[in-house]
């Protein structure tokens, strides 16, 4: 089972992962929705994401790289 647009964390962790270079303070939402539509494991509505979810996400990623 993939993750889902409410599975902030776990995505946060996997884009990490998979783009360790990445500064995720410097990228912007249409690239951050990319990378996550990008995983593999990700398995969930691409119309289901909005401003506040992309936010989430890329909060707990500036977190996971600290």
């Amino acid at each position: 089972m993939g993750f889902k647009w409410v599975d902030v964390l776990d995505i946060a962790i996997e884009l990490d992962e998979q783009y360790p270079d990445v500064d995720p303070m410097q990228i912007s939402f249409p690239d951050l929705y990319q990378k996550v539509m990008d995983l593999e494991q990700f398995d969930d509505d691409p119309s289901h994401c909005g401003e506040k979810i992309l936010e989430a996400i890329q909060m707990a990623w500036i977190e996971e790289k600290d």
